[in-house]
């Protein structure tokens, strides 16, 4: 059910996505407005992680969070359709990535709660290929669209309704019992009670975790800077979500086969190897200005997601008890947000004043240097802190 929540989730949010760059210029919005409006957004969605994970935890509640926050981003994201200056798609976008931040913790937490140790690469990967799925679908219809009623892009992100109504259906009818866990999937005896949130601690090696996991944060900006650069390449707005599209349908084959593999090779190998293929993709990026290149470099960088994503759930799992996950997830949830935010005003100032090339070399140094940090902290943390559970 989580999964089709998701996938109705992104058809929507994905529809919309790729055409945001393009809508934002048509309003006179620079690189920098971009960098400002994405890092903003991401950043707030991520500090609500924080909350809503403690608060999940301590009232041993996962459902209702996470239907308010889903239904949140249902209602606010078709008045895009209404948008006439770039402050609009900033309060839009923002109000959108608050009902992110509100749910993605204690979801979270709900998948691993219910996931035995061996399988939780599985379980994350499945959501996330679910995840992905969605943003095949949306990109694909608004393709449809705009091929059959070109110049409608408002029509269509007025209809991205349709799908949020659907997640609403679906998650006014998710069990709570779901969220509560079974004994096979808890680190402790059946028999044993879970602790007060507040007296277990997050554990040290989660703590090293997010320092790596920041430094890779401050050079993760965001992907509509991606997609920007695929436009001033010479493709046009109407294949920008067909590519769009193909870029998540890499992702859902990555996420399904990465998920397997962080269950057999470790989580920290498969983080690793997503971080150097960002690094990769982005210096690529910043020697490349051919359009077939371009193209065939960002479907390349799907890989990234699909190895790292659901390693690094997965390893949170593994490391911090039952009674603070929702927290842990929080936690990490803002140092992804509050890092993208830098990014993304980072990047788009680069962008800006220097070139696209050099902010394309920041974003892939930062990546560089943290999938270095993250192999030492295997040293620091044991073998088994960082591989599996």
């Amino acid at each position: 059910m989580l999964g089709l929540v998701s996938l109705f989730t992104d058809a929507a949010s994905e529809a919309v996505y790729p055409l945001l760059p393009v809508l934002l210029q048509s309003l006179g919005a620079s690189a920098l407005t971009l960098g400002v409006i994405e890092g903003s957004a991401e950043a707030v969605a991520s500090l609500m992680k924080v909350w809503s994970g403690r608060m999940s935890d301590r009232w041993s509640r996962r459902q209702p969070i996470i239907l308010a926050g889903y239904s949140l981003s249902s209602c606010v994201r078709p008045l895009l359709a209404l948008a006439a200056a770039p402050w609009h798609i900033f309060a839009v976008r923002f109000v959108d990535r608050v009902g992110k931040g509100v749910r993605g913790a204690p979801r979270d937490a709900m998948l691993a709660a219910n996931a035995a140790p061996e399988q939780r690469g599985r379980v994350f990967g499945f959501h996330r290929a679910m995840d992905h799925m969605g943003a095949v679908i949306g990109p694909l219809a608004a393709f449809g669209v705009l091929y059959v009623w070109p110049g409608h892009e408002r029509t269509l992100m007025a209809w991205t309704l349709v799908p949020g109504l659907l997640v609403v259906w679906l998650l006014v009818r998710l069990p709570e019992a779901t969220g509560l866990g079974s004994a096979a999937a808890a680190p402790m005896a059946p028999s044993a009670p879970l602790a007060p949130p507040a007296s277990v601690a997050l554990p040290r090696p989660f703590v090293r975790l997010m320092v790596a996991l920041g430094v890779f944060a401050l050079g993760n900006s965001s992907d509509m800077f991606l997609l920007l650069y695929l436009g001033q390449s010479g493709i046009a707005p109407l294949w920008l979500p067909l590519l769009w599209a193909a870029h998540h349908g890499v992702k859902v084959g990555a996420a399904l086969v990465g998920g397997a593999l962080t269950d057999r090779l470790g989580r920290r190998l498969l983080i690793g190897a997503g971080w150097s293929v960002y690094a990769a993709i982005y210096i690529s990026f910043a020697l490349s200005s051919s359009p077939t290149t371009l193209v065939t470099l960002f479907l390349i960088y799907a890989l990234y997601h699909g190895l790292a994503d659901g390693a690094e759930k997965a390893l949170i799992a593994d490391l911090v008890p039952a009674p603070r996950r929702a927290t842990a997830y929080g936690v990490y949830g803002a140092m992804q947000g509050v890092g993208a935010l830098a990014a993304s005003v980072l990047f788009g100032a680069i962008w800006t004043y220097v070139s696209p090339a050099a902010a394309f070399a920041t974003g892939a140094g930062l990546a560089g240097a943290a999938a270095i940090l993250l192999g030492t902290l295997h040293t620091e943390m044991g073998h088994s802190a960082l591989g599996q559970s």
